[in-house]
């Protein structure tokens, strides 16, 4: 019992999100549907997560060909499939110990899967080297992400490790950094300016933890999540100044890169722009950067494959790293495959390029018409205002009357999840409360993933604008 009240304090500081609770009452819902309970809808949608397969989006066939014979090798042997399919099962398999996924791997990854982790990240940034004893494939960019934290936090210290964290931030990595006993630094995105980041609020937010922690690391998400802000290279080239002045540890949350769309906007990672500042930030500035595959176009999210690059650590913290990491054995075999496979898809030329080529195009595609969809029908509701989506998620402003408000006091929830729970309620959707991700105060948002079917895209509109219409009266 002492081991476990010594461990409490720092879940307690684990705050529970709102989200848990639409999903249990999704889950009842989904059961009243079942047994044939009249409802004003026929199935629950979920855009709540940014799951591609759950919100509708067909796996890419050459991935599970692929994984379905390295799980079978006797396709390897059939002609059922691709040649390139079974050349690269085949390969990948060569990698594991007996043949076999169900073999333990290295630590850091199969070898050759992080040589070609390696490879990615060079050609990526343009040349800008990146060395294999620097990567660590991981279960998924979170657990990797944690890893990190566990390094940076000091819990003997006599004031609290402190992290500069965005404002809105990913939910799950405010989690991971406050059950590690941290403390979350927030700083602002200015929603006015399409949720930019702006280095005079670092400074401000850094200014703001004196007396209260030790700010040792700044974390950055870009592409946002949950606002779709794509970063300037400019805007990193100040992050990354800011960082150097401070001498913060630079945790650059980089795994929805794939999805960059949109007039003026590109993808460049923060390594890319530090190597291209030169020395001495090229040789000073300290960076561990996060990819998974579970995000972008492969949405592999349930196979849990991740990696993190660190930049300018020194020996012996990498010696501390390998350990910690060494804890859990290795990353899932299966989700190793997966990383490979988005490192090295189909190339022209190859019997599954076309294929591929046309999924990954229709997914683009969709991708951008649906965000055309949501800015007309959601900046037309009276309430709403959403900023340009660069990105997968949309993050729009939801102005709430002030009796709605006062409802929502009354019955102990936030603003923006009593809308949550009543969408869910009247027209079968499930988003993401605001309050999930912090935001500032006085302010109310929803969630909700783009990266879905046209038909269920539309169909989540229809619905959000016939709710949002008789709320708005209900209310009013």
């Amino acid at each position: 019992m002492n081991v476990l009240q010594e461990i409490i304090p720092n879940v307690k500081n684990m705050k529970q999100l709102q989200y848990l609770v639409l999903a249990r009452r999704a889950s009842q819902i989904k059961e009243e549907l079942r047994q044939r309970v009249r409802k004003p809808f026929k199935e629950v949608i979920d855009v709540s997560w940014g799951d591609p397969h759950k919100a509708g989006v067909k796996p890419l066939s050459f991935v599970q060909q692929v994984l379905a014979a390295c799980l079978y090798p006797q396709l390897v042997n059939s002609d059922r499939l691709p040649v390139d399919v079974r050349q690269r099962a085949q390969s990948l398999l060569k990698g594991c110990d007996g043949g076999s996924v169900g073999s333990y791997t290295a630590t850091r990854g199969i070898s050759e899967i992080v040589h070609r982790v390696s490879e990615f990240i060079t050609r990526r940034d343009g040349g800008a080297p990146s060395y294999p004893e620097n990567i660590f494939i991981s279960p998924g960019s979170q657990w990797a992400l944690g890893n990190i934290l566990n390094i940076l936090v000091n819990s003997e210290a006599s004031h609290r490790t402190g992290v500069l964290t965005p404002v809105p931030c990913y939910s799950i990595s405010l989690m991971s950094i406050r059950g590690l006993g941290a403390v979350t630094v927030p700083y602002n995105l200015n929603e006015e300016q399409g949720w930019e980041l702006q280095v005079e609020e670092l400074h401000r937010a850094l200014e703001s933890a004196k007396g209260v922690c030790n700010p040792v690391a700044l974390y950055v998400i870009n592409p946002g999540n949950p606002t779709g802000y794509v970063q300037s290279r400019k805007s990193i080239q100040e992050v990354i100044q800011f960082v150097s002045e401070k001498r913060l540890f630079l945790l650059a949350d980089e795994v929805y890169q794939d999805c960059v769309h949109g007039e003026h906007s590109e993808f460049v990672s923060y390594k890319r722009v530090l190597a291209e500042m030169g020395p001495p930030l090229s040789d000073t500035v300290e960076l561990a950067s996060f990819h998974s595959a579970s995000k972008g176009f492969m949405g592999e999210c349930g196979l849990r494959g991740g990696y993190v690059e660190l930049v300018n650590l020194d020996l012996a913290v990498m010696k501390y790293i390998y350990k910690l990491f060494s804890t859990d054995a290795c990353a899932p075999v299966l989700g190793q495959f997966a990383l490979d496979l988005m490192m090295k898809p189909p190339q022209p030329g190859d019997p599954s390029y076309p294929l591929y080529s046309v999924e990954t195009q229709h997914i683009r595609t969709t991708l951008v018409h649906n965000v055309k969809r949501v800015l007309e029908v959601v900046n037309n509701l009276p309430g709403f205002c959403c900023q340009p989506v660069k990105g997968v998620f949309a993050f729009p402003r939801l102005h709430l009357p002030p009796k709605a408000i006062q409802k929502a006091k009354e019955i102990g929830m936030q603003p923006d999840a009593f809308y949550c729970m009543r969408l869910l309620a009247e027209a079968g959707v499930i988003v993401s409360p605001g309050c999930d991700y912090g935001q500032k105060q006085g302010t109310h948002h929803i969630r909700f993933y783009i990266m879905t079917s046209e038909d269920t895209m539309e169909e989540v509109l229809r619905r959000l604008s016939s709710f949002h219409t008789q709320f708005m009266k209900d209310f009013s």
